[in-house]
C-alpha cells in the first residue's frame, strides 16, 4: 500500500519557523516529482512548492517564495518543507503529494499528482 505521511505541523507565532516532513512508503519516490499543497478553511487546495525527481529544480508559489524551501532525501524516501517568516495567512492544512510517472518535472498542476498524504495542520498566530 502506497502511503505518504506528513508530520511537523503545529502552532507557531507569526515570524516563526516550522519544518514539515513527508515520509513515503509502499514504493520508492526517488524517481518522481513531489510537492506540497495547502488548504485553508473555506478555500480550495492551492500549490505551495514542488521539486523534481532528483532535487535539482524547484518551483514555488509567489506567496511563499523566499520564505519556504522544499527539499528531499531520496535515500530516506522523504520530502521536507522548511517554512520561515511564517504569516497568519499561511495557516492551513498542508498536504504532501507525489507524481507516479518516473523522472518527472516539478509542477504546480495539482491534477498531475497521483498520491496524497492525509495532511498536517499548521496554525500561525498573530
Amino acid at each position: 500500500q502506497v502511503q505518504l505521511v506528513e508530520s511537523g505541523g503545529g502552532l507557531v507565532q507569526a515570524g516563526g519557523s516550522l519544518t514539515l516532513s513527508c515520509a513515503g512508503s509502499g514504493r520508492t519516490f526517488s524517481s518522481v516529482a513531489m510537492g506540497w499543497f495547502r488548504q485553508a478553511p473555506g478555500k480550495e487546495r492551492e500549490f505551495v512548492a514542488s521539486i523534481n525527481w532528483i532535487g535539482g529544480t524547484t518551483v514555488y508559489a509567489d506567496s511563499v517564495k523566499g520564505r519556504f524551501t522544499i527539499s528531499r532525501d531520496n535515500a530516506k524516501n522523504t520530502l521536507f518543507l522548511r517554512m520561515d517568516s511564517l504569516k497568519p495567512e499561511d495557516t492551513a492544512v498542508y498536504y504532501c503529494a507525489a507524481r507516479s510517472r518516473a523522472y518527472t518535472r516539478a509542477t504546480d498542476e495539482i491534477k498531475l499528482y497521483d498520491y496524497w498524504g492525509q495532511g498536517t495542520q499548521v496554525t500561525v498566530s498573530s
